[in-house]
């Protein structure tokens, strides 16, 4: 099972605490050695960093955790391979351009009989069944929504609609993000906090760091994080319903959609 990490806050804030916690998850105190990338959005822009190599011994993550990039949505992963060999262009999270802005994706899971039919709009550079359920996304929100893009809401709608019919196909958590907001959809597992005022100590679970928020944030700070599995041991985490899509903007969840039978679920239930 890969592992997933997304940010989301409503100022730019650096990710390097969680960040050395979930690197060790990739060969250290997990065994998902297969890869692992991160993106970071600044404006319009986006720093992605990937590396086929085990995160826990990569020099560049190693770099990436050293290094303080501020950034209002962030999105990582580690890889466990199962579709599609190690190799630089199967490793997550994937970028592509729509509606002039970047658009980053990073899944977890494995989709069986996965294999839409492309117009050619967004084609897959590698051999991953996460690359192929991202182009085929984003081809069918320009075909529905053409040249121009929808309010979130209306967004937010139309990948419910096509999360549902992706995740017929098996496990598809995923984490979706164009640097105005980001989306997470828990198939099976993941789990958030939100960090606001009052910020107390965190405490990772893969390695002996802390931190005392009070001393780094301001009082009208708020992060929102987003794991496969909770990074911290002395904070309570929300995990997130199976079978539901999260909207986060400005560091807090806004909006729950069912992906399994059921009605509507609201954020944070």
């Amino acid at each position: 099972m890969c592992q997933l990490l997304g940010m989301n806050c409503n100022v730019p804030t650096d990710i390097c605490f969680s960040f050395t916690g979930f690197q060790a998850r990739g060969g250290a105190t997990d065994v998902h050695s297969d890869g692992w990338g991160i993106a970071f959005f600044e404006g319009r822009g986006t720093r992605v960093f990937l590396d086929p190599q085990p995160s826990c011994s990569s020099p560049v993550a190693e770099l990436v955790r050293r290094y303080p990039i501020h950034s209002t949505n962030v999105v990582a992963h580690i890889r466990k391979a199962t579709q599609g060999a190690v190799g630089l262009e199967n490793t997550h999270p994937f970028m592509r351009e729509l509606w002039g802005r970047y658009w980053i994706f990073a899944h977890n899971g494995n989709l069986a009989d996965f294999a839409p039919a492309c117009d050619g709009s967004f084609v897959p550079v590698g051999r991953t069944d996460s690359e192929r359920a991202f182009c085929w996304i984003l081809q069918e929100l320009r075909r529905r929504f053409g040249s121009t893009a929808p309010a979130t809401d209306v967004l937010f709608a139309a990948v419910h609609e096509l999360t549902l019919a992706v995740a017929g196909h098996g496990e598809f958590n995923f984490l979706l993000s164009n640097g105005d907001w980001l989306f997470a959809h828990a198939s099976t597992k993941l789990a958030y906090i939100v960090r606001q005022a009052p910020f107390a100590r965190a405490h990772l679970n893969d390695q002996d760091v802390s931190v005392d928020f009070s001393e780094v944030t301001r009082p009208d700070d708020r992060v929102a994080v987003i794991a496969t599995l909770p990074l911290t041991d002395n904070e309570t985490w929300t995990t997130m319903v199976p079978g539901t899509l999260w909207w986060f903007a400005e560091g807090e969840p806004v909006r729950t959609f069912a992906t399994l039978p059921g009605p509507e679920r609201k954020a944070g239930a």
